[in-house]
C-alpha cells in the first residue's frame, strides 16, 4: 500500500504514527516523549509532562487517548493499565 503522507511532515495534530507499551516507572523516562497516551485500563496516571509538570489525572476511563506530550508515567499514583505512548 502506498503512503500518501510519505512526504508530509509529522505535526502534533496528526495521526501518530509508531507507538509502545509502558512500564510506569518512578525512575525512567520513557524511550521518547509521547504524543498521546493510551489508557486501556480505567485508574489513575500520574504523569510527568514534556514541560517538567508533574500531574496526577484521576479516574480516567478505560479506552481514554489523552492527547498529552509525557516523559515519564510514574509508577506511584498510576493505577490505570495497558497504557501505550503514541508517537
Amino acid at each position: 500500500m502506498s503512503d500518501p503522507f510519505l512526504n508530509t511532515h509529522p505535526s502534533l495534530s496528526g495521526p501518530a504514527t509508531a507507538g509502545f507499551a509502558v512500564t510506569p516507572s518512578d525512575g525512567a523516562e520513557l524511550a521518547q516523549p509521547s504524543r498521546a497516551l493510551y489508557v486501556g485500563g480505567a485508574g489513575d496516571l500520574a504523569v510527568t509532562l514534556l514541560s517538567g509538570d508533574s500531574v496526577s489525572l484521576g479516574a480516567v476511563p478505560a479506552g481514554s487517548l489523552l492527547p498529552l506530550r509525557v516523559s515519564r508515567v510514574h509508577a506511584t499514583g498510576t493505577t490505570a493499565t495497558a497504557i501505550v505512548a503514541l508517537i
